[in-house]
This record gives structure tokens, C-alpha cells and sequence, in this order.
């Protein structure tokens, strides 16, 4: 019996040496490779568009652009977002970010919690971000590059036609936004300069923070204290529809020469109706089109590094009566 086991022993250690060195053999065999490595993560990047104004015409525009886009170079393009809550904003970039998606595209946001996700955490992660629209400085932010309106130039154009209406000498107020972002501070320098060289025109700054309540006990307050006001420019765009329409409960809008951005759908309305004397008009398509084409140059390493300072898309100045 013990014989037998003996034996039985043997053959199976002998069966188990054959199979491992046939093992050893083909592992080792001159025609074996390594699979091949898959192409598709090259040609289906993952790419997130985040804004905290969701369906509005401005970003619609801005989506549009970059679907057509991604379409076109094979990425998978998701718009995600807010309807203007900062903190759902923010956790939506914190979400694309531990998702680990390969590039994120989002509206600036001059604020601590941005800067700390974008120059932290995604840089932890090697997540390349780029802002579009509004820009963040790259030294706080670390942004790859920005894609939107040169808002300086968009300034001094504002300023220019203001002259152009009313004239070398009168006073104009500067609507501002009492948490300004740096797209807003960037738009007062560009009207400062401008009126720098004309003396005679006095600019008000009033702050006001962001809610109808304020804007509008704001613009009561200026209409009380300075009935000698000419001027009116939102640097927010935002408190166009508020700012015209407590005037328009004491007197008539059209008595004043008012002007506004185009990144708010009531300054374009009341452009329309004539209550709005011209607007900066922006290319909302072409800043979603061009940041989904250069993060994709960047992610296949055909633009290293992109232009820090950013790639600037067209503005103009729009009239009252270029809209008749």
C-alpha cells in the first residue's frame, strides 16, 4: 500500500513539472508580446464644462461651440453646473476632479474655494484646467490658459462710445458688484483709463452686492442723492434689469445714456426696447469651440504649453440702433 501511494505521488509532481516548464516555455517563446495597447482613451478624452449659469442664452451658446467641438475631435464632452449657486458650482468642479476626468473647462470664479480646487486639488491630480469666459489670474489659480473676452479692451470700448453719446463733461455711475471677480475689476480698469484723458467726466463707483433688493436700493439711493447723474454703466451685467427699472419708476431710462455686457440675457432685451443705449457683444460659440479644441491639443501633447495669457475671442460694441 505504502508502494502505491509512493507511486502515485511521483506521477502527479512529474505531471505538475511538465506543465509548469510548458508554462516557463511559452512565457519565454520568442513570438510572445505584450497586448496591444488600446487607442481609445486618445480618442475619447473625457471632458467636463462647468458654469454656475446654466441654460441661460450666453452659456447655451458657450455649450453649443463645445459640443460641436468635441463631436468633431472624438472627446466625450459633459455640461455640468449650477442655476447660480456658488456652492453647488464649487462641487460640481470637486466632483470632476475625484472622478478624475482628463480635462476640465469652467467658468472663472475669483473666489478661494476656486482657486483652492484648481491650483490644489486638481493640480494633485494632474487635471489640466482651463477657464472660459471669466478668467482667473494664472498665479492664483494655475489655469492651463483662458479663452474668452479681452473684458479690459471691453472697457475702454464702453467708454469710448459713453464719450461718443454724452460728450467730454458729465457724471456717470459705475455699477459694481461689492464682491467684484477679476473679469469685473478687469472691465473698470479698461473705463478708468479711458476716462482718465477727459477731466471733466466724473465716475461714482457704487457698489451693490448681488440681489434685486440691493440693486434696486441702490439706484434709489444714487437717483436721490445725485440728480445730476448722465451716465449709468453695469460693469455687472446683472443689474441692468433692476438698475432701469427703478428708474424708469421715477422718470424715463432713455433720459440717461446706459450701457451694458451681453453675458446677461435682460441687458440684450433691453437693448431691443430701445431702454439700453449699447451693450459689449461677445462670441460665446467661439470661446466653447476653441477651449474644447485646445484642451484636446493639450491632452495629446500637440501645444505644450498653451499661451498663459490666454487665447482672446472677438467683442464689439453694439448699438441701440444697430438692433432697429
Amino acid at each position: 500500500m505504502r508502494k502505491v501511494v509512493t507511486i502515485v505521488t511521483v506521477a502527479i509532481c512529474m505531471f505538475l513539472f511538465y506543465n509548469t516548464l510548458q508554462s516557463a516555455l511559452t512565457v519565454f517563446n520568442d513570438d510572445w508580446q505584450l497586448p496591444a495597447k488600446s487607442t481609445g482613451e486618445l480618442i475619447d478624452n473625457r471632458i467636463v464644462l462647468i458654469t454656475q449659469e446654466l441654460d441661460t442664452p450666453f452659456w447655451d451658446k458657450v455649450s453649443a461651440g463645445a459640443r460641436q467641438q468635441a463631436e468633431k475631435d472624438g472627446a466625450r464632452l459633459e455640461v455640468w453646473g449650477s442655476y447660480g449657486n456658488q456652492e453647488d458650482f464649487l462641487k460640481q468642479i470637486e466632483i470632476a476632479i475625484y472622478s478624475q476626468v482628463d480635462g476640465i473647462i469652467v467658468q472663472g470664479l475669483d473666489t478661494s474655494g476656486f482657486k483652492e480646487l484648481t491650483k490644489v486639488t486638481a493640480a494633485s491630480y494632474g487635471i489640466p484646467v482651463l477657464t472660459v469666459a471669466n478668467d482667473v489670474p494664472m498665479a492664483e489659480s494655475l489655469r492651463r490658459t483662458y479663452v474668452g473676452s479681452n473684458q479690459y479692451l471691453a472697457g475702454k470700448l464702453i467708454a469710448e462710445q459713453l464719450v461718443k453719446d454724452m460728450g467730454e463733461s458729465g457724471e456717470v455711475v459705475l455699477m459694481l458688484d461689492s464682491k467684484q471677480e477679476y473679469y469685473q475689476t478687469q472691465r473698470l480698469k479698461g473705463i478708468q483709463d479711458f476716462l482718465s484723458d477727459y477731466p471733466n467726466v466724473t465716475l461714482i463707483e457704487a457698489e451693490t452686492e448681488d440681489t434685486r433688493e440691493q440693486v434696486i436700493a441702490t439706484t434709489k439711493d444714487l437717483l436721490n442723492r445725485m440728480p445730476n447723474v448722465d451716465s449709468f454703466i453695469t460693469v455687472n451685467a446683472k443689474f441692468s434689469d433692476d438698475l432701469i427699472e427703478e428708474i424708469d419708476r421715477r422718470s424715463n431710462s432713455e433720459t440717461y445714456h446706459i450701457y451694458s455686457f451681453d453675458d446677461d440675457l435682460a441687458s440684450v432685451t433691453l437693448l431691443k426696447q430701445g431702454k439700453i443705449d449699447g451693450i459689449i457683444q461677445q462670441s460665446p460659440e467661439m470661446m466653447g469651440t476653441l477651449s474644447v479644441e485646445l484642451m484636446m491639443n493639450w491632452l495629446n501633447g500637440e501645444i505644450l504649453p498653451l499661451n498663459l495669457d490666454g487665447y482672446l475671442t472677438d467683442i464689439q460694441m453694439v448699438k441701440q440702433v444697430d438692433e432697429q
